[in-house]
């Protein structure tokens, strides 16, 4: 799956630097070195729709549609959409545990962590988890010693090593089903504000965007969308905690700590994957 993510996102790459010149299909597949052929089958795979329909998910008219026509009571509707309570991951099915104030100022002293490296449709990433559920969850490109090593640099005074347990495992079995009929527990180090800000981010529906002003009302804190954006940055948990589905006000979908090809991959194949959805349910 690596490899062929690695296609899609050339693809996506240039695409976007190409908008305004509207590629077409052949011009795509010669940048990726693939026959059209092939690459046509390969994309439409793994986004559901063709490239040219991609590449509409991927615009700035569709991102500020979506956030001017997002219901106001976005977080009370979590199962608008077309979601239920089998098909998606969503708040329902998400629970974050915070740590404890001794485990977040002594970098996790008497913790024990497991990590594995693992491939999904976005390319690989590298996940671990306590006792008590998982902890980080990070996307790369090339090296898995630096996502170790940094792992090592956030949980310092916690006892580390390779492995899985049943909370990687459910993750790992939503990445490949596309779908999740089990809790995903969490346990994450951050403030209250920050764990407040991924808590709002769990209840944005798969295909939806807000704004960080909206993630700041729902919150109670509408002066504080910087600091909201600083703890939406921090989230430690890519994907699962959905932080790649908050944009700017005026329609750019922005950076992503995890890459920006990588979040716009993310939100295009939502929202195809949502269009789609709604088209067979007619």
């Amino acid at each position: 799956m690596s490899k062929q993510y690695i296609k899609i996102a050339e693809a996506i790459a240039y695409l976007q630097k190409h908008i305004q010149d509207q590629p077409d299909l052949n011009q795509v597949a010669d940048h990726v070195n693939l026959s059209p052929f092939h690459f046509q089958k390969l994309f439409t795979e793994w986004a559901g729709v063709s490239p040219k329909q991609f590449l509409q998910y991927l615009s700035i008219e569709y991102a500020k549609n979506i956030l001017l026509t997002t219901s106001s009571t976005l977080f009370d509707t979590a199962h608008e959409t077309g979601l239920s309570s089998t098909s998606r991951l969503h708040d329902l099915f998400v629970t974050i545990e915070g740590m404890t104030p001794g485990e977040y100022k002594n970098g996790g002293k008497n913790l024990m962590i497991q990590y594995s490296i693992q491939e999904c449709i976005f390319g690989r990433y590298l996940i671990a988890s306590t006792t008590k559920g998982v902890c980080q969850l990070s996307f790369f490109d090339e090296n898995e010693s630096d996502m170790i090593a940094e792992l090592h640099k956030n949980w310092y005074s916690a006892s580390i090593k390779p492995g899985t347990d049943i909370f990687q495992e459910k993750i790992i079995h939503f990445f490949k089903k596309g779908h999740s009929t089990e809790q995903i527990k969490l346990h994450l180090k951050g403030t209250f504000f920050q764990l407040k800000v991924w808590e709002a981010l769990l209840k944005i529906p798969e295909g939806c965007l807000c704004s960080y002003q909206k993630i700041a009302g729902h919150i109670d804190k509408p002066k504080a969308s910087r600091a909201v954006g600083s703890a939406i940055g921090s989230n430690p948990v890519a994907y699962i905690v959905p932080c790649h589905r908050v944009i700017k006000n005026m329609g750019i979908i922005g950076e992503y700590r995890w890459g920006s090809i990588r979040k716009k991959a993310m939100i295009a194949r939502e929202a195809s994957q949502k269009t789609y959805k709604l088209n067979i349910n007619r």
